[in-house]
C-alpha cells in the first residue's frame, strides 16, 4: 500500500491513496537526494582532494486524480486541495506510507496545485499536480523514541499480603550506562531530561564512545527538571521549576558538547557530583533517514 497524508500548519489534512476521491497516481523524490561535494585542487594535482559533503534540500512532485460526481463536486474538491496545499501557510507535515514503513518530513508547497485539462471526463475526473519542497531532506519516524537511563522501577502491586520482612515498593536500576541505538541513516540530535527526586549537584551525560559530555553546573532541588535539546539549529537548555519553564543556558559547563547520536550503538553514562541516586535521566530522539 502506498499513501500520502499532508497536514498544513492550520491542522487541515488531505489523504492521497488508492481510494477516492483523491487517487495517488505518482510520487517522486522520496528516495534520491542530491549531495553537494566539497573538494579542493592544488596546482598540478591530478583530480581533486575530497573534503566533505552536505545534502541538498528535497523536492517531491506528486500526481493525483480527483474523482467526483459532477462538475460542481470536482470544483469543490479542487478548492479543498488549494486550501490544504496553500504555500502561504508555510511548512506542513507530510506522512508517506509504503508497505510497513511510515515516515514523515516537513514540506511546503512550492506553488498552488495545478489542474491540467481533464479531457472527455472533466465533469467526473480531474488530474492534479502538487509540487512540494522540503528544506530538511531527511525523513523521520512518526513517534519519538524514549530511552530511560536512570529511573526508579515500581514493584508495589495488588493483591497485597503483608509479610514480616516488609515489601519493596520500588528499586533503583543498577546500571549507570545505557546503549541508545540510532537506526537511522545519519547522526541525529536528542533531548536529554534530567529530573531531580531530591538534591542533585551538577548532573551530566557522558558519551563513552566519543569521550564527549554535557554537564549542567547547577544544584537541582526535588521536582526540578532540566531539558537539554541538541538538535541542529534547535539547541536549548531549559529549567522546569513548579511548571514554570525558563532559560538555563547560563548553567552549561563551558567544556560541554551538545551530544549527537551516531548511527548504530551509542553508550551513554549519566553522572552527578553529588546525589546521583536522586537523579532520573531520560533520552528522547527521532532517527533520520535518506528516504523511504
Amino acid at each position: 500500500m502506498e499513501k500520502v497524508t499532508f497536514t498544513n500548519s492550520k491542522g487541515q489534512s488531505i489523504e492521497l491513496g488508492n481510494d477516492g476521491p483523491f487517487i495517488l497516481t505518482k510520487i517522486e523524490g522520496t528516495g534520491a537526494v542530491n549531495a553537494d561535494i566539497q573538494s579542493q585542487k592544488s596546482p598540478y594535482q591530478d583530480g581533486e582532494t575530497y573534503l566533505s559533503n552536505t545534502l541538498e534540500s528535497r523536492s517531491i512532485p506528486i500526481e493525483i486524480m480527483i474523482l467526483g460526481e459532477n462538475e460542481t463536486d470536482i470544483a469543490n474538491k479542487r478548492h479543498k486541495l488549494l486550501r490544504v496545499f496553500n504555500p502561504k501557510l508555510g511548512q506542513g507535515r507530510l506522512i508517506y506510507e509504503l508497505g510497513d514503513k511510515n515516515r514523515e518530513i516537513k514540506a511546503i508547497s512550492e506553488l498552488a496545485p495545478i489542474f491540467p485539462d481533464g479531457g472527455d471526463f472533466k465533469d467526473t475526473m480531474q488530474k492534479g499536480l502538487i509540487q512540494l519542497y522540503c528544506p530538511n531532506p531527511f525523513f523521520k519516524d512518526l513517534v519519538e523514541t524514549k530511552e530511560e537511563v536512570a529511573i526508579w522501577r515500581g514493584s508495589f502491586e495488588f493483591p497485597l499480603e503483608l509479610v514480616s520482612e516488609g515489601i519493596e515498593l520500588g528499586y533503583r536500576e543498577p546500571s549507570l550506562i545505557v546503549n541508545v541505538f540510532n537506526g537511522g541513516d545519519v547522526e541525529c540530535g536528542m533531548k536529554i531530561q534530567f529530573k531531580a527526586l531530591a538534591t542533585v549537584v551538577n548532573p551530566s551525560l557522558f558519551n563513552v564512545n566519543t569521550r564527549e559530555y554535557f554537564k549542567v553546573n547547577k544544584t537541582m532541588q526535588a521536582g526540578e527538571i532540566i531539558t537539554v535539546t541538541t538538535h541542529f539549529q534547535n539547541k536549548r537548555v531549559e529549567l522546569n521549576k513548579n511548571g514554570v519553564v525558563s532559560n538555563a543556558f547560563n548553567w552549561i559547563d563551558f567544556t560541554s558538547t551538545f551530544l549527537q547520536l551516531d548511527v548504530g550503538d551509542n553508550l551513554l553514562r549519566y553522572n552527578a557530583d553529588d546525589g546521583i541516586d536522586n537523579l532520573e535521566v531520560a533520552i528522547y530522539y527521532t532517527p533520520q533517514y535518506l528516504g523511504v
